[in-house]
């Protein structure tokens, strides 16, 4: 499978909550080239071993935003609260799944602008209802606590640009899978692990756990961040296109990010710096802080519509990010610092 496949795959799976098909495939495939490790609810680890004790962690989150059923009324609409950050600019008249007793597909109500006394606003999900067409016989089927995802297919766009949902983070964990396959059978100088967490849309919470199990001697959190786009300034996005965004903050190891520029220009491999004045909301901030530490860095892929069902990147910067840590993990990481 190439990349490409990896990634559309993924996104074609859910991951939230009780739902756990896209971390169950992603373990599959993770299986082929390791033996693998289950942790908490749908974290799910890869360990290949190397010459020396000194571990490398490669996490990428397996999770993704959605909702879940607050309230079905009697003509069927139902009402939701968001799980994870949702864009509630984007809801309306968007297509969705509802994870009942069987699959319904539904729609988010929308204001025809005919009716509309001015612009509408939307600023709280709980008022903008859900559609099932299934009128009283959705509460046979659809029940508070259920879970709602968005149902867009990926889809190829001109060049090597695609689009689809959850590429938050399913773009991560398509590179570490394909890491995986290129660290099969090969001789590394220090041991790798590749981490699938959970829940890092929900507070970081698999990070939190497996990193504690795993005591990694230095880590990459390997997530998306903000991609160029029309009226978004250049300081607060990457290019897409520019390859492997390389983290640099204060919460970081300035060694690893030191090092990671160092490898991504001696092997040639495009990339371009994530400069951010504390806090990256990245898997990296827990996993930096776990038992006595570990040094952490971020590698992060260029997205645009971040959180939406619409998503937007391009695949030379996964395969940027596949290389720069493949290089990285070859050269031992800061094993001799």
């Amino acid at each position: 499978m190439d990349i490409k496949e990896i990634l559309f795959e993924l996104s074609r799976r859910d991951a939230l909550g009780s739902i756990n098909d896209a971390a169950v495939y992603a373990g599959e495939l993770l299986s082929r080239f390791a033996e693998i490790k289950k942790l908490g609810n749908m974290s799910v680890a890869a360990a290949f071993n190397g010459k020396s004790d000194y571990t490398l962690l490669f996490d990428a989150h397996i999770d993704q935003i959605g909702m879940i059923v607050t309230d079905v009324d009697s003509e069927g609409f139902l009402t939701v609260a968001n799980s994870g950050g949702i864009d509630i600019r984007s809801l309306p008249a968007r297509a969705v799944t509802v994870h009942g007793k069987e699959k319904i597909p539904a729609v988010f109500c929308a204001t025809p602008p005919h009716l509309s006394a001015g612009e509408t606003e939307y600023s709280d999900i709980s008022k903008i209802k859900l559609d099932t067409g299934l009128g009283e016989k959705a509460a046979e089927i659809v029940s508070v606590g259920d879970y709602v995802t968005f149902s867009a297919e990926p889809a190829e766009l001109t060049g090597d640009t695609v689009t689809g949902r959850s590429f938050d983070d399913r773009a991560g964990a398509a590179c570490l899978i394909e890491l995986a396959g290129r660290f099969s059978g090969k001789d590394l100088p220090c041991n790798v692990i590749i981490l699938l967490s959970d829940a890092e849309e929900l507070g970081m919470r698999g990070a939190v756990t497996a990193a504690f199990e795993l005591s990694p001697d230095e880590a990459v959190a390997v997530d998306v961040s903000f991609g160029d786009g029309p009226g978004i300034s250049d300081e607060e996005c990457g290019n897409l296109g520019g390859g492997a965004m390389i983290g640099i903050s204060p919460v970081l190891d300035r060694a690893m990010s030191d090092k990671l520029i160092n490898t991504a220009e001696e092997n040639g491999i495009m990339y371009q710096t994530e400069v951010m004045g504390g806090r990256t909301g990245t898997n990296a901030d827990v996993i930096a802080v776990s038992r006595g530490g570990v040094k952490t860095c971020t590698v992060s892929v260029p997205l645009r519509n971040m959180h939406t069902e619409t998503e937007v990147l391009r695949l030379c910067d996964l395969e940027s990010v596949c290389d720069l840590l493949e290089k990285y993990a070859l050269s031992g990481g800061l094993a001799d610092v």
